[in-house]
Formats: structure tokens, sequence, C-alpha cells
């Protein structure tokens, strides 16, 4: 897990912007720091920045940017198979001279082009230099675990793991798109990774599983090196499909326990993370050590359920309770180093858990990231999957029957207490943008953008798990995940987002996903005799939750006067509307939500508006 950053286009770049941009990369990769630089003819030059965060061989003879012949790698990730990978390249008569990651992945491109990640297993963004041709491939993995933005001017194109460095390397600012930031504040983070914009105007990222070529003549070539399949579901019975996830679950959790560095939990009291946390314990026989945030606002407290496990499992943990102290400061560093707006106050909360992890002495966390899109897991989960079987009418009457005992006394959202909310209106998506049009309000400038999806496959449950997966809750979770964890030199891996556990959550049928009003029915089963009953059976969902309430008095007169104080964010926003908003006490959910929406989009507009 390293920094990367770069430059191919026909200008030099000035020694000391190189030397600003490494010294902003140190923070994920404190271990080394190199620069590569080649000029092919007078008006083409390429530069590969790179700092190193050593997880695999941390012998230096593994930094970077590493070269093979004419070929130049500089990497941010990990290949979690590259011993797989490596003895099949040294069947075939190929010779190693590191134990690292890195240079396996960089002699399986050299044997087998772009088309050779297809039998890779891992996370990665990376920059591919061919000194013969002059070509420079930028890439990255398939679910967009590692950033790599882009900002193409003129006379070439800059790259980088983070917005900063490209900033770093260009010397100039750059400008906000104060459209993406309407987005942000009036339909959530759910619309943030929807339309291919960002937080700068110019600014994008290289989209998930797909690689660019940028050729000396400077013509620049897409290509998509792996194509999902979507909707094919097997004939499989139950616990056919039980044995599967947890066969692929384990030997997931086993790759990802690679490492020649220690390896830290996030720990809450859910699935998700207790299944990748029993697996390593109980399977792998690996000496866990959880960490857990704790929030004692009574609608995000899982310390009991968190208490139990560890128990239980017999594992290390560490509790760390919300700390309010400076967090108007705090936030505001937090957006220094994001880039970008906060998206939610649970990653202002997911950062102190990362530092404790840090202080810990840890270089990796592991995290439950994308089984709720793999396997269901949220509340309008349940509704949608009551319009896949309505039509077996034993199936559904058993099923709504559990929905009405179970789920209707806890879910929140009022479209959702419906239970044929989708069965009635299956376009119905008020429940995602909530209050959105009363958020518009806020704005100076009249601001609206429709709901839209992408369509993967017919139905209706597996399209909107696909569009979560792939536009709506993953992409700005791993965002976060890679920032937070980054800014205190740690690697985070996502077991659950695995290729093969991907490929066998769309052969599950439909009507194996939720059962007696369990979302995550298969991944319940198949963790049954490794998770701990308690775990299993609680329905309620918390998820990594936070109240902004557990942070911030908004009835103390400095908080007001930091908020309302004279900024630049009043060009866009009503600042009366603001000084209203706090007048209600108790704010509802969507409010509270609204209002760090908005603070954090004041700060950003304050730190990168000038």
């Amino acid at each position: 897990m390293c920094g990367i950053a770069g430059y191919i286009g026909s200008h030099t770049i000035d020694p000391r912007r190189i030397d600003v941009c490494l010294g902003a990369m140190q923070h994920r990769g404190p271990d080394a720091s190199n620069q590569y630089h080649h000029s092919l003819a007078p008006d083409h030059h390429v530069y590969l920045l790179h700092t190193r965060l050593s997880i695999i061989d941390i012998d230096p003879r593994a930094d970077q940017p590493f070269k093979i012949g004419p070929h130049v790698l500089t990497f941010n990730g990990e290949l979690y198979d590259y011993l797989e990978r490596k003895r099949k390249l040294q069947a075939g008569g190929t010779t190693f001279r590191t134990d690292s990651d890195t240079e396996v992945l960089l002699q399986q491109l050299i044997h087998h082009g772009i088309g050779g990640l297809d039998e890779c297993e891992g996370m990665w963004a990376f920059a591919l230099y061919d000194e013969r041709a002059g070509s420079l491939l930028l890439c990255r993995d398939r679910f967009g675990e590692k950033p790599l933005y882009l900002f193409e001017t003129d006379g070439g194109l800059f790259f980088g793991s983070e917005i900063k460095f490209i900033k770093a390397l260009l010397d100039r600012p750059l400008q906000i798109n104060f459209d993406h930031l309407y987005r942000y504040m009036v339909n959530g983070y759910k619309a943030l990774y929807k339309t291919g914009a960002g937080f700068f105007c110019g600014v994008k990222e290289v989209e998930p599983g797909t690689a660019l070529t940028f050729t000396r003549s400077g013509a620049i070539h897409h290509e998509r090196y792996w194509q999902p399949v979507f909707g094919n579901q097997d004939d499989l019975s139950f616990d056919d499909v039980v044995s599967q996830v947890r066969d692929g679950l384990i030997r997931s959790m086993r790759l990802r326990l690679r490492a020649d560095v220690p390896l830290a939990f996030l720990m809450s009291g859910g699935v998700d993370s207790n299944a990748l946390i029993s697996i390593a314990k109980r399977v792998l026989d690996y000496d866990v050590h959880g960490f857990t945030i704790v929030d004692h606002d009574k609608r995000y407290d899982e310390q009991a359920m968190v208490e139990h496990a560890v128990k239980q499992l017999g594992i290390r943990h560490t509790t760390i309770h919300i700390d309010t102290t400076d967090f108007l400061g705090r936030l505001r560093q937090l957006i220094l180093q994001h880039d970008a707006p906060v998206y939610t106050i649970s990653y202002y909360a997911q950062w102190l858990l990362m530092q404790s992890i840090a202080a810990h002495g840890y270089r990796i966390s592991i995290s439950g990231t994308g089984a709720d899109e793999l396997f269901t897991g949220y509340y309008d989960h349940h509704n949608q999957y009551l319009y896949e079987v309505r039509d077996d009418s034993d199936l559904y009457n058993e099923s709504i029957a559990a929905w009405r005992r179970h789920i209707q006394p806890i879910v929140r959202n009022p479209h959702l207490a419906n239970a044929e909310a989708f069965i009635h209106e299956p376009k119905m998506r008020e429940h995602i943008f909530f209050d959105a049009d009363a958020f518009a309000e806020f704005l100076i400038q009249p601001w609206h953008e429709p709901f839209t999806e992408q369509r993967y496959c017919d139905g209706l449950l597996r399209n909107r798990m696909l569009n979560e997966l792939f536009h709506e809750a993953v992409p700005p979770i791993l965002h976060e995940d890679d920032h937070n964890a980054m800014s205190q030199s740690i690697e985070n891996r996502s077991p659950f987002l695995d290729r093969e556990l991907f490929d066998l959550s769309q052969r599950i049928p439909t009507r194996h996903l939720i059962s007696n009003g369990y979302a995550k029915a298969v991944l319940r089963q198949a963790m049954r005799g490794i998770v701990p009953d308690r775990i299993l059976d609680e329905r309620r969902k918390v998820g990594f939750n936070a109240s902004i309430n557990s942070f911030i008095d908004f009835t103390d007169d400095e908080v007001r006067s930091a908020i309302l104080d004279d900024s630049p964010i009043f060009d866009h926003v009503r600042r009366e509307k603001i000084e209203s908003l706090l007048t209600q006490n108790p704010l509802p959910n969507s409010k509270s939500k609204f209002l760090f929406y908005f603070l954090s989009s004041k700060m950003f507009v304050e730190e990168f508006g000038g």
C-alpha cells in the first residue's frame, strides 16, 4: 500500500514541485520515497512518484518505481494471490529477485498484458510505463478500492492517489465544482458517484475495472478488463449456496491475511465484521485484535453485542469512546486530508478509530464493506424482496408476516413503513434522496437533480443492490475507508469485495436472500457455527453509524457562531435557513444529516475556494 503520482506530457516539472509532492505523499508511504523521470524526446516526459508503506517483502529491494527492462511500475495496493501467480509464472521460466507482490504484478503484465489481470485477485491503482513505446497505462481495481485521480491539461496528464498530489505537481489551485457540492448537500453522499463529476472542476477518476493507455502521440485508449455477469442465477438449493458462500468467504479471508506486518479488525456488533473476525480467529487461527468506537446514542450503541462477541471468540479488543475535543478544528483537518467534504459523520468517527489502530502499531485494517450489497442488508431490501416473491403466494405470505413482525417495528424511514411500497410503485426511490426538495430550498440558486440508476438486470432487488455496489453506497464508503486509513499510514482491506465472491453472489437465487425477516439469510447460515449465534440472530441493523449530536452541541453559542460566521458558503446557502435549523432541537435524522453536509461543505469552501 502506497502513494503514487505522476505526469506524462510535453513539459518538464520543476524539481521543487516534485519534492513538494513527495512530501505531501508521506502519510501514504512513510517507509520509502522515490521518483523516476524519462524523456523519450524533448517534448515527451514521464514522471513516476512513489512513497511506500511496506506490507509484503519489506526489504528496500521491493521499493518502487519498480523496473524490469523497459517496463516501470508505480503501484498502490495489494495482489493478494501473488504467491499463486508467482508459481505459475515461475513454471513458465520467469525468475524473480524479490518476494514482493509488486514484482509479480509487473511480470504478470509483461507476460500477459492487461488481460492478465483477469487472473489476479487484489486491489490496485497503478501506472505502468513502457520506455520503448513511450506509453503510460493507468489502471484501477474492479471495485475501486484504490483511488486514482486524473487531471488533463493542454500539455499532458497529471495523476495521483489523492487530489493534493496533482495540485502539488500542477502548482496552482483547482476550481471548486459547486454543482457537485450542491449535489452533495441536497441529495446526499449516495448521489456523488452517479455522474463522474467530482468536487474540483476537471478532476476525474479512473473508473473501476478500467485501464487507460496514453500513447506517445497523445491518444487515449479505454479498455475494460473486467466484465461482470449480472442476473445469471443458478438453480441452487439454499444449502448449496450456503456451503459455497462459506468456502468463498474463508478463501477470501485467507488471502487477505497475507502480510509481513500485523493486521487489526474494525469491529461492530453486526454480522459483517464478526463474520470476518470469527473466520480469522476460529477457522484460520489468527490472533485477532478488534477495534470498536462506542457511541452512547441508543440508536447506534452496539456495545453489548460487541462485548458478547469478544467474550465468545476470546479475542483482544480495544474500545474507543467518542472524543468531542476540538470537533470543529479536527473536522476541518480531515476535510483537508480528504480534499473533499467528509461524506458522513460516521467517517469522522471512523477516523478516530483509525488513529487508535495506528497508535497500537498496526499497518493494516480489515473492514466489512460490501456485504450488504452482495447479500442484502438495508431495510429497503426487505420491501424489494416482497416485490420479487409476490407471485409465490406461500413464500409471499410467509415473508410479509415476518416483515410485519420483525421489520416494521424497527424501520424509521417513512417511505419504507409500507411493506408493499414497491408492489404498488416499483420505481419509488424517495427513500434514497430523502427530503431533497426541502434541502434544495436552502440554496440561493435553484438546483434539482432527479434520482437515476443503471439497469444491470431485470430483478428490482438485484438491480438495486448492483447500483448500491457500483454507484451509491460502496464507492463513497471506499473513498472514506481509503482516505481515513491512509491518513494514518494504514492499508484497509475489504474481504467481501472479492471477484469470486461477487460472481457467486450473482448466482444466488433471489428467493434465498431473505428469510423469516432476516436479511443476509445466506451469509448468516454460512457463518452458523463460526460466528456467535447471538450476533447472527440479531435483526436490527445499525451499521457503522454515529450521531452528530454525540460530537457537537448546537445550542452552544460558540458552536452556533462558528457555523453562522461570515463565510463564502453563504454566497450559495441561505444563512437564515441554517440559523432557523439550529433552533430545532432535537433535529429529525434527515435534517441532522443535512446540517453535517452543510458544515462539511462550509469548511471545504473556506479551505479550497480561494
